[in-house]
């Protein structure tokens, strides 16, 4: 596994003109992760239904 500090050394070793090009990409990782987020939800949704749509799990809920 890589460690903070690789990735530290790396960014310190580079000249700043390719800072703003880093940035951008860890923006565009940051937002590609977010953007699975709903769709790995709408998977799950479906083989979670068979558990949650059921009278006792109505019924448990019902006080809320």
């Amino acid at each position: 596994m890589i460690e903070i500090n690789e990735i530290v050394h790396e960014l310190e070793s580079l000249p700043n003109e390719y800072f703003q090009e880093i940035l951008d990409f860890v923006g565009y990782l940051k937002n590609k992760r977010l953007k699975n987020i709903p769709e790995i939800m709408l998977f799950s949704e479906n083989s979670l239904s068979k558990e949650w749509n059921t009278p006792e799990e109505d019924a448990a809920w019902a006080n809320l």
